[in-house]
């Protein structure tokens, strides 16, 4: 069963995967970037691929190193994250950068149990930094993954829980001859499938099971809803993600005057979003004045 499902998922990868996303191209040592995969990982947690395509190529020309994030002005990331939502995330990567450096030695961590120590990363984000980043056969869910496990294990079923999935995730994750942990192994058509695929790399896989998700929500709709982890987003629009959205793009221009915010965004919420956000330490106050943290 596992060795047909494994089968599955590579074939779809070879045929289709996503290889050419930035965050997955290779160092000229032949090594992944674990800082640029640290920044992926952050903005792909609530957006969608094509939105952080072109932000990740911007932040990364304008921040390249860890190093040169960690040093920034918050006022400059946040202005660099506009239009990816949820800016708190930006501040959370602004911070994690810093706490690697003074904490770590300037290298992202390899282990699980350290990258959950960082601003803004649970563990299923320290699970894919750590898979992607330095091969760990550790286990991690997303929407993606989910999707896929339920689709083939779990098809008629309501209330999947992660637990379950997560058992299977472990018992799939291929070993350095790209069978599954247990010991079963794969046979590829052709020597370029071996190839291709990169079956001694953990990235690998978990980059299948991604790109595969991808293609199942597309063609057999949100699997997601049979899971107990299943949450509806709210609408953006005329939410108050919309309203801090704002916020943050008209302060990213310039400092503004309470009067000129209230002009300019015609919502009642205004107060209580400015409020949030200096609270969140993401905008500040001085006299009448507000305008982006400086650091």
């Amino acid at each position: 069963m596992y060795q047909a499902f494994q089968q599955t998922v590579w074939e779809y990868y070879r045929a289709h995967g996503r290889h050419g996303l930035p965050w997955r191209q290779f160092e000229p040592d032949g090594t992944l970037d674990p800082y640029k995969v640290l920044v992926s990982e952050v903005m792909l947690q609530q957006t969608q691929v094509p939105r952080v395509i072109p932000k990740f190529e911007a932040f990364i020309r304008q921040f390249p190193t860890l190093q040169s994030l960690a040093s920034a002005p918050l006022a400059d990331v946040l202005r660099a994250w506009n239009g990816l939502g949820y800016n708190r995330r930006a501040k959370f990567l602004w911070q994690a950068t810093s706490m690697i450096v003074n904490d770590f030695g300037g290298r992202v961590p390899e282990a699980v149990s350290d990258l959950v120590k960082l601003p803004g990363i649970g563990h299923n984000t320290a699970g894919a930094i750590a898979a992607y980043s330095y091969n760990r056969p550790v286990v991690f869910i997303e929407t993606n993954i989910r999707t896929v496990f339920i689709y083939h294990f779990f098809a008629t079923e309501q209330q999947v829980p992660d637990k379950a999935i997560a058992n299977l995730v472990a018992q799939t994750l291929p070993d350095e001859e790209g069978g599954r942990a247990a010991g079963t192994r794969i046979h590829f058509a052709s020597r370029a499938m071996r190839n291709t695929v990169g079956v001694s790399h953990i990235r690998n896989w978990y980059w299948a099971l991604m790109d595969y998700g991808t293609y199942l929500k597309q063609t057999v709709g949100n699997m997601n809803k049979q899971s107990k982890q299943y949450a509806k987003q709210s609408a953006f629009e005329g939410s108050r993600r919309q309203v801090r959205g704002q916020v943050l793009r008209l302060l990213s221009a310039h400092p503004l005057d309470v009067a000129s915010l209230t002009q300019l965004v015609t919502d009642a919420r205004l107060s209580e979003v400015l409020a949030d956000l200096e609270r969140e330490g993401l905008i500040t106050k001085a006299g009448q004045a507000y305008s982006l943290v400086d650091s």
